[in-house]
């Protein structure tokens, strides 16, 4: 088992009793780790129409072969379970030191269920866990239960991933925060945990698996340093942080304004270069990167020490969406939901509904308690506020998207989500292959497990046949745009950043190397394909179908401004070419029998078809 320590810790807080859960070694080539492995725990203890919040709804954290190796841009980590927004399967990914750190406790994760009765946090170090009593910590933010966690451990290789008051008081899309503001931010699973009184996941400790050919990983950790370093998205990362793309982006018709109805804004007044321009910036990076993509605003209003961000997607969803231009604002805005443990994109998307029905008519003063107009930026800070504090509209505004449509009596088309998960700040009508990507993504919207615009503006991957071509053109997209969401879900396995400008060639390599496993790009494309197929089982089993494969009305009516205007993506087209590629029921929305045996899921298969 190079590379993996073989085991994961097993908590049932209901019980207060810790355990070694031991992987095997067939498990471990066929899921790999991260979010597939996850998968594959999570797939045997749920059962249909769960609730997400249900005592025995597992919630797993793991690493994945990659993390702790001398590989750069692989300290990453991945959380998973039942989400609490869309009830389906649900993940999200975080960077950090966090991920190191788990690993280096002697174990590759975490598999924990239960209800603790009062507060907890858990301590792992040196192979060993415990339960500690966290009644102190709850109702503080983030921050400041990190900074009183560091002093009761004071161990210098200590870090924390943690839940604010929008996980305490289980707000549909709640984070899990570690390493300061770094954020496992989608899905809702801060909600996940609150819901078991676990405030806080500490681990510490410097513990390394073998692996298979120790020289040949150190040889590829350099190759792969330079790769990166060469590369020019590297540079424009560095530099301006993700927040570098917004000029592009919305040249391409890429960034969503006002409620998904505009593409075309003053996008000078909220790009990097204005944010460098404004404010004093510096930037971090997770463990082992030689990027440093992160950005920190120093000095900011009161704050005296440093506010994290803001990132692409916070600015596009507090930004554009509302046409909101007012950086201070976002600012404001990102720090408070990173504070207490909110998703960003899911709370700037609901709030951009909101104004887009207070336009209407629909979300009155009268009704909402609140005027809320486009491009208010102080309406905006407001609303993130009451919607941690679960005041007023505020409450409502928390559901997201689709409960709002639905508590309001409106045409569930208006709302900007996919499977309950809303849309990231990456426009479908700009790359039809993103279309089908969210679509049909494991997780719902997810411009992350399929950006499908990095293949269109040139990432080609040869080895798996994906190449660039027309992006506004959907006939023919779907194959590629399968595959490349295949290797992409297959970076949360490894656990790999999906700003690693690594060849596929490059990234067998490293697996082969780590654990003494020959893999080639067909093996790597058929693992993405298990993954992808197994968390897709989890969602038909919890109810999913084939009518939830499809993208709002809102998002996909054609603009008449910008560089797509006139053009949308046919999403019959699309599904039908998807779901013949991928070997799904076009009844059911499962995947076939044969598919599943082919896969080496014999087990799922024999679930569905008995």
């Amino acid at each position: 088992m190079y590379g993996y320590h073989g085991r994961f810790l097993k908590v049932d807080l209901g019980t207060e009793t810790i355990e070694d859960m031991q992987l095997s070694e067939d498990n471990l080539k066929k899921y790999i780790g991260g979010a597939t492995l996850a998968a594959a725990l999570i797939y045997e203890h749920i059962e249909k129409d769960m609730d997400p919040l249900d005592p025995e709804s597992p919630l797993v954290f793991s690493t994945g072969p990659f993390t702790g190796s001398p590989i750069p841009m692989v300290s990453r980590y991945a959380v998973c379970g039942i989400s609490p927004l869309t009830g389906f399967w649900g993940e999200a990914t975080s960077g950090g030191t966090f991920p190191f750190r788990l690993k280096g406790a002697g174990y590759d994760g975490l598999f924990i269920t239960g209800r603790a009765k009062k507060p907890v946090y858990l301590y792992l170090e040196g192979g060993s866990a415990q339960i500690r009593h966290a009644e102190h910590l709850w109702g503080k933010d983030i921050y400041e239960t990190q900074r009183v966690i560091k002093t009761e451990i004071e161990a210098d290789t200590c870090s924390t991933a943690c839940i604010g008051q929008a996980g305490e008081r289980q707000i549909r899309y709640a984070s899990i925060m570690n390493d300061r503001g770094r954020a496992a931010g989608r899905c809702g699973l801060g909600a996940l945990m609150g819901s078991k009184n676990l405030k806080a996941v500490v681990v510490s400790g410097r513990m390394r698996p073998a692996f298979a050919d120790k020289e040949k990983v150190k040889a590829l950790a350099k190759e792969a340093a330079s790769t990166i370093r060469k590369n020019l998205i590297s540079v424009a990362l560095r530099e301006y942080g993700t927040l570098f793309y917004m000029d592009m982006a919305m040249t391409l018709g890429d960034v969503p304004a006002k409620y998904f109805s505009r593409s075309v804004f003053p996008v000078e007044k909220i790009s990097g270069q204005a944010l460098r321009q404004a404010y004093a910036v510096e930037n971090y990076a997770c463990m082992g990167c030689p990027i440093g993509c992160g950005r920190e605003v120093r000095n900011f209003r009161k704050h005296t020490d440093h506010v994290d961000g803001p990132e692409y997607e916070t600015v596009g969803a507090f930004g554009p969406l509302c046409m909101n231009f007012d950086l201070d604002s976002i600012i404001e805005a990102n720090h408070l939901c990173n504070a207490h443990g909110l998703d960003t994109i899911s709370a700037g998307v609901s709030i951009g509904y909101a104004m887009y029905l207070h336009e209407k008519g629909i979300l009155t003063k009268d009704k909402a308690g609140i005027k809320i107009q486009w491009g208010d930026g102080k309406t905006i800070v407001r609303l993130v506020k009451m919607i941690i504090k679960q005041e007023g509209i505020g409450e409502l505004l928390s559901r997201g998207t689709l409960e709002m449509a639905k508590e309001l009596g409106r045409d569930t088309d208006e709302a900007a989500q996919v499977k309950g998960m809303e849309m990231p700040m990456h426009e479908g009508r700009a790359f039809h292959g993103l279309a089908i990507s969210y679509a049909t993504g494991p997780r719902g919207a997810c411009h992350l497990k399929g950006d499908y615009y990095n293949v269109d503006l040139g990432g080609a991957v040869p080895e798996l046949k994906i190449l660039p071509g027309e992006r506004l053109t959907s006939k023919g997209k779907a194959e590629a745009a399968a595959r490349y969401q295949s290797l992409k879900d297959l970076y949360d396995a490894l656990t790999l950043c999906k700003f690693a400008p690594l060849s596929v060639t490059q990234i067998c390599q490293i697996l082969s190397a780590i654990t003494g496993r020959q893999t080639t790009p067909a093996d790597l494309l058929a693992a993405g394909d298990r993954s992808v197929n197994l968390k897709r089982a989890i969602s038909n089993r919890l109810g999913l179908t084939r009518k939830e494969d499809r993208l709002p009305k809102v998002c996909l009516t054609a603009l008449n401004e910008g560089s797509t205007a006139g053009k949308a993506p046919d999403m019959d087209l699309l599904l039908k070419e998807y779901y013949a590629f991928r070997g799904w029921d076009w009844e059911t929305g499962r995947p076939s029998r044969e598919k599943l045996i082919g896969l080496g899921l014999n087990h799922v298969a024999d679930d569905f078809y008995p």
